[in-house]
């Protein structure tokens, strides 16, 4: 459907706020720790193996051979077969964003046995180390501290660390990882996924520099998490390693406290939202936990006895937070898990739970308009700007709940939850217009001839998404339905923007 529907009243006054806290564990990175309980037992180190992980050798080959009925997906950006515009459209800007690389899960869940899935992920000795400046390197320009070689003023100020994790019995092992960290394997994702931005963008497309001369030509900014924040750090390495960046020319990246952050729905500072989000969250619950029942045969063995459900405990979301995590490095999980007719089932339930809401235009234009308006904005500034306009590729390091939610709300989302380091691109591209008669469209333009056409295309996954706003004659370039007309986009967002966002945020919405 192209439009949202108007939400029931009663669906917003079934549950406490409580419970969506709960629920959102990967949004907010709250870990979910409601199986284990004070009372838990925690298998020691030799009733469950320690996990380890050597990232680079054969984790595709292994996880099928371990995990032939399923495997979690993980869709590498493509370079080779990313499909150029048609002749006439030249690029002008790319919009990126990407969730995170492959981390531990975010709670710990099934680690008693028969399923003894460790709560110690020995999978995060990369980047433990650190060097970081004390106060007195104030008075230090902040580009000579990272060259500051021994023996020189000021390197005796530079601090050398290295983090590591201890457990509450006061042991601690180097190389475990917090709850919901990134692993060694999502660094090596993430930085393969810049590499290959900077594959398709600067050696095939040339649409780059290949070395960065203009920090403004380039913008990132993440979710304040650590395991987006990690994940961008070793993107922006990808594309532009520090050899590929001119002295003056290393590019920062932004971080917005949480009250004004659109990356995600934002439930901490939109009341109206996490209100929606609960009366959906219960929604789906009453509707699917019917759909779930048949499995506890199957799966209660590994829950402690208790069924699987919606809002069981733990969440079906969580379990399958701890399989997903479990699959994408390689680890062994109960053959029920591998069963793509049990993953399935619980995948549609929790898909439901999450992302039902993003059907309706409220949850859409609380949860994404301002982040679409951002988009939206940013176009039109390169549009009326051009050359002048330096800005060519933002990438945006976020979550799961992001992409589910952007491609929801225009109606191209594939029910399926996204992959680790899957990723979404808006193109922003403008059409060339002929040379007529002989005189250059410069000189036609002083003449009042219109000015060039711009195209937007959205890609997910390596996929064109063909958006049904944009499927009229006229709303997208002919021939080419996944090239939407700027103005066809923009007329959508701005119906999807709040056009005040703090009074429609208030518990009871806009009235």
């Amino acid at each position: 459907m192209r439009r949202g529907s108007k939400i029931p009243n009663f669906l917003l006054f079934f549950v406490a706020f409580f419970f969506f806290h709960i629920h959102s564990a990967e949004c907010l990175d709250e870990p979910d720790t409601s199986f284990a309980g004070d009372g838990a037992h925690t298998p020691s180190d030799t009733e469950t193996e320690i996990m380890h992980l050597d990232v680079l050798k054969g984790r595709t080959s292994e996880n099928r051979a371990n995990h032939p009925g399923y495997l979690y997906p993980q869709v590498p950006l493509d370079v080779e077969n990313y499909p150029v515009g048609p002749e006439g459209l030249q690029l002008e800007q790319v919009h990126v964003y990407v969730r995170h690389g492959e981390r531990t899960p975010v709670g710990v869940r099934m680690n008693d046995p028969p399923a003894s899935i460790s709560d110690h992920w020995m999978m995060c000795k990369t980047a433990r180390r650190f060097q970081d400046s004390v106060s007195s390197l104030l008075g230090v320009p902040p580009e000579q501290i990272p060259r500051l070689k021994e023996g020189e003023p000021g390197s005796e100020d530079i601090l050398l660390t290295t983090k590591i994790v201890e457990r509450k019995d006061g042991t601690a092992v180097e190389g475990e990882c917090l709850l919901g960290e990134l692993t060694d394997l999502g660094r090596q994702s993430t930085y393969n996924f810049g590499r290959n931005l900077r594959k398709l963008y600067i050696d095939r497309l040339g649409f780059l520099p290949d070395t960065l001369s203009n920090k403004d030509s380039v913008y990132f900014r993440t979710t304040n998490m650590p395991r987006t924040i990690d994940s961008l750090l070793e993107i922006m390495h990808g594309i532009y390693p520090t050899h590929k960046c001119q002295p003056n020319a290393a590019p920062s990246y932004l971080v917005r406290n949480g009250k004004d952050e659109n990356l995600i729905g934002n439930t901490y500072a939109c009341k109206r939202l996490e209100i929606l989000q609960i009366g959906f969250a219960t929604a789906a619950a009453q509707a699917f936990n019917p759909s779930l029942e048949p499995l506890d045969k199957k799966l209660s063995k590994y829950l402690g006895g208790n069924p699987i459900r919606v809002d069981g405990k733990p969440r079906a979301s969580g379990i399958m937070d701890t399989v997903r995590a479990s699959l994408a490095h390689g680890v062994k999980v109960p053959p029920e898990f591998t069963d793509k007719s049990v993953v399935d089932v619980i995948e549609h339930a929790i898909v439901n739970e999450w992302f039902a809401g993003y059907k309706t235009e409220e949850v859409r234009r609380l949860g994404m308009g301002r982040l679409l308006d951002d988009i939206a904005r940013k176009m039109q500034y390169k549009v009326e700007h051009g050359e002048s306009d330096p800005l060519k590729i933002l990438v945006h390091s976020t979550h799961d709940t992001a992409l589910a939610a952007l491609c929801s709300t225009f109606d191209a989302y594939d029910e399926q939850w996204p992959a680790f380091t899957a990723s979404i691109s808006f193109e922003l591209f403008k059409k060339i217009p002929e040379s007529q008669g002989g005189f250059s469209q410069a000189f036609l333009s002083r003449l009042g001839s219109p000015s060039p056409q711009h195209y937007i295309r959205m890609r997910y996954q390596n996929k064109n998404m063909i958006l049904p706003m944009c499927a009229q004659e006229g709303d997208h370039l002919e021939g080419h339905p996944e090239f939407c007309t700027l103005s066809a986009f923009q007329a959508r967002v701005k119906e999807l923007t709040p056009t005040d966002w703090d009074a429609e945020c208030l518990p009871a919405g806009k009235t």
